[in-house]
């Protein structure tokens, strides 16, 4: 069978992120041909919700995961959210194993949307169904079917929620959450290509609606979630507006933000782990204001968000800010008031996150 350029840019692709992440058979084997995993090889699992994207993914990995001895397999989630999603997860399973995989495996997931929204509450519920799979599978990575569309669409959308170099950052490759890695080795795939693999492969794909429909066949509905909004109407406008293909634009922009964001991300790991303390009595967590002031403000701040992430506590630019104002620019205010009854204060040199309640027991 003749490989299509699309088709090989996406095997080499997958291979690549498979050989970074240190992924390969018991043999090390990289020789031509199919290989049967040995049962204690690595798993690799692909999430896959049987659209294009995903599909693509899924039958590319099967592919290279046989040729180098390691087992792959597919999670499929059901959010529940669409007419007949339940129908569409069988049918995403079936080809899942008509190109080999196993595992395949359906999650059924609840989503609560209560005060985050919909397309949070379900990212969140997939997230987690995934990490519980690959955890009781003992999976070395899940692979997600994020391609150079929508890392722009996730710049845009980072934009319109988030300030300076992490909304401009996107997705990065590898991420690891609660113990799992993901790695996105497509990112530098876009739609169409993606398409031509399917249609290759001869692989049927599902549209999920709520992505809608483009903005010259009849305009976008207001209810369509923010980032189809984004990706049918104005990704669009801009690439027509500026004559230039700006998922391609996006996409680099993304890829070099993300660069010096894991370089200063880095160096504010290293000044957290001197200056952030978890076991101070009664309060939740303190910082060491007096040796954060020497630091440059990107480090600062991110410190701040950490303690506060790491505390549980919500973050927004207007706290971590406010709290950064204790340590540079302290004249004696008084506590700075965050989300959920959570506070932050400076006595002396050391700034005290706590529950309200805490400061005044204090």
């Amino acid at each position: 069978m003749a490989y299509t350029p699309e088709l090989r840019k996406g095997i080499g692709d997958v291979r690549r992120c498979l050989e970074t992440l240190g992924i390969h058979g018991p043999s090390g084997s990289r020789s031509h041909g199919m290989h049967e995993p040995d049962r204690n090889a690595p798993l690799v699992l692909v999430a896959c919700s049987g659209g294009r994207d995903s599909l693509a993914l899924a039958s590319v990995a099967t592919t290279v995961c046989g040729t180098i001895g390691v087992r792959c397999g597919a999670v499929i989630v059901d959010h529940g959210l669409v007419f007949g999603s339940a129908d569409v997860a069988r049918a995403a399973a079936d080809k899942c194993r008509r190109f080999g995989m196993a595992p395949v495996i359906i999650r059924r997931v609840i989503v609560d949307s209560a005060g985050v929204g919909v397309e949070s509450a379900a990212r969140d519920a997939r997230y987690q169904a995934l990490i519980d799979v690959a955890s009781e599978l003992g999976a070395a990575t899940v692979l997600l079917a994020h391609t150079r569309d929508d890392q722009a669409e996730t710049v845009l959308l980072g934009l319109t929620r988030t300030f300076g170099l992490d909304s401009l950052a996107g997705m990065p490759d590898v991420i690891d959450r609660d113990g799992v890695t993901f790695a996105r080795p497509f990112l530098d795939l876009t739609r169409t290509q993606t398409t031509a693999i399917c249609t290759s492969r001869g692989i049927e794909w599902w549209d999920d609606p709520t992505n809608g429909g483009t903005a010259d066949e009849g305009g976008l509905s207001t209810d369509l979630p923010l980032r189809s909004r984004i990706r049918n109407a104005l990704l669009p406008y801009l690439t027509n507006f500026v004559k230039t293909d700006m998922v391609s634009h996006l996409s680099r922009s993304a890829r070099i933000a993300q660069r010096d964001k894991d370089y200063i991300d880095t160096q504010a790991a290293r000044v957290y782990e001197h200056v952030v303390d978890f076991a101070d009595g009664e309060a939740m967590a303190s910082i060491d204001a007096r040796t954060l002031a020497d630091e440059h403000e990107a480090i600062r701040t991110r410190v701040i968000a950490r303690t506060l992430t790491e505390s549980n506590v919500p973050v927004s630019s207007k706290h971590v800010e406010a709290i950064d104002r204790l340590i540079v620019d302290w004249h004696g205010q008084g506590a700075v008031r965050l989300s959920s009854g959570y506070s932050a204060s400076r006595q002396n040199h050391v700034i005290l996150l706590c529950h309200d309640g805490m400061h005044e027991n204090r």
